[in-house]
């Protein structure tokens, strides 16, 4: 069987391309499938992760990322000679290259690929949340076109032989028809050691952008730290990279809490540091699943999240291995926070509660769904 991925670009360390690799390298391994991954804005920058020389990349070079800053008419006249650029480009490679399957991840290509008559089953794979494109509010033009374009998505996603969301709160939100399924993402790695959950160390993972909403995580973290400083000696460490960087320093300093945040680049080593956290926050204004909670879980550290739309209220069961909060509630995050960094003795009851997640999400019971989609696929 051969199967190709399509996504934007690979250089980036975020959860969506780290979903990628677990996948393709299990794959690689505990199948006989031809991995091909295809992408439109690499533009021969390195891979962020490693992934198996057995799977081949291959650059379109379309580059949509070219016009970012420009008018609004630019942006759409751009975007709209490069979506034909990347359909008459994918459709040559499929017709010389012919796929068992396709799956799209959701970038541009999309919006054209259910019409490519190569032969291929297609497989639409959403990482984000039904409401995903109206998050940011935006106005004017932009922001009429978002409200189109996410209407336009009910339409589009049953065109697909198989639509892939990866909680049952989205697929409600889409509202369930026969081609839609769900599968969450899985852990690739449980370690066998799991955090002491005794360093005075809180982390959270993600790209600094507002759909993470480390600014909310700051300005709770301020509150805490300022009120009460019987918590001093704890600090936060923040993994990520994105357009936010220096604002959200600036924030801290600010606030007055730039000695116990730090603001660090991305790891190829995120469990190392998970296994030296004692506590995982996510405050981010909306996910699709919310691997990073699945991840820390893994390794025995509780979590603490805002009940945002999708995934965390599936991940965390609140009060037992994590707590969860108030979409946006900044005092309630603080207080959440501080409850878990001050018991030591229910954190680590919630700690031991979390690392039983990995019953649901191991690779073995995840990508196993995965196959059975591929093989009834090419059954029809």
């Amino acid at each position: 069987m051969r199967i190709v991925y399509c996504i934007r670009a690979l250089y980036n360390p975020g959860g969506m391309e780290r979903v990628l690799l677990n996948k393709v390298s299990w794959l690689s391994v505990n199948t006989d499938y031809e991995i091909v991954i295809i992408t439109t804005d690499q533009m021969h920058r390195p891979t962020f992760y490693s992934f198996p020389p057995q799977v081949k990349i291959i650059d379109l070079e379309i580059n949509y990322e070219e016009d970012k800053g420009k008018s609004p008419i630019a942006i759409i006249s751009g975007y709209l000679l490069r979506r034909h650029r990347h359909k008459v480009r994918l459709a040559e490679y499929l017709r010389d290259n012919p796929a068992d399957i396709v799956v799209s991840l959701f970038p541009s290509e999309s919006s054209f690929i259910p019409s490519l008559k190569d032969g291929s089953r297609k497989v639409l794979e959403l990482h984000f949340c039904r409401f995903f494109r109206l998050q940011y509010g935006r106005k004017g033009l932009i922001g009429f076109i978002d409200h189109i374009r996410s209407r336009m998505d009910a339409a589009l996603v049953r065109r697909f032989d198989r639509f892939v969301v990866l909680t049952e709160e989205d697929a409600q939100n889409w509202g369930y028809f026969n081609s839609l399924c769900v599968i969450p993402n899985a852990v690739r790695v449980i370690p066998h050691e799991k955090s002491r959950l005794t360093n005075k160390r809180v982390i959270a993972v993600g790209r600094l952008d507002y759909q993470k909403g480390f600014d909310n995580l700051i300005k709770a973290w301020g509150l805490m730290m300022n009120r009460h400083p019987e918590l001093a000696g704890w600090y936060l460490d923040i993994f990520g990279q994105g357009e936010w960087h220096d604002m959200l320093q600036k924030l801290a300093a600010d606030i007055g809490v730039s000695d116990s945040i730090y603001i660090n680049k991305p790891t190829n080593n995120i469990t190392a540091e998970y296994l030296n956290s004692s506590l995982l926050v996510m405050s981010s204004n909306y996910e699709g699943f919310g691997m990073v909670l699945v991840e820390a879980m893994a390794c025995g550290v509780p979590c603490v999240a805002f009940d945002c739309p999708c995934g965390p209220s599936e991940i965390i069961e609140h009060e037992h291995n994590g707590l969860l909060v108030k979409n946006g509630d900044i005092e309630g995050l603080a207080n959440a926070m501080m409850r878990l960094m001050e018991n030591e003795e229910e954190r680590k009851a919630m700690g031991s509660n979390a690392r039983k997640v990995t019953e649901t999400y191991s690779e073995e019971s995840v990508m196993k769904r995965w196959v059975e989609l591929f093989v009834s696929l090419t059954e029809k």
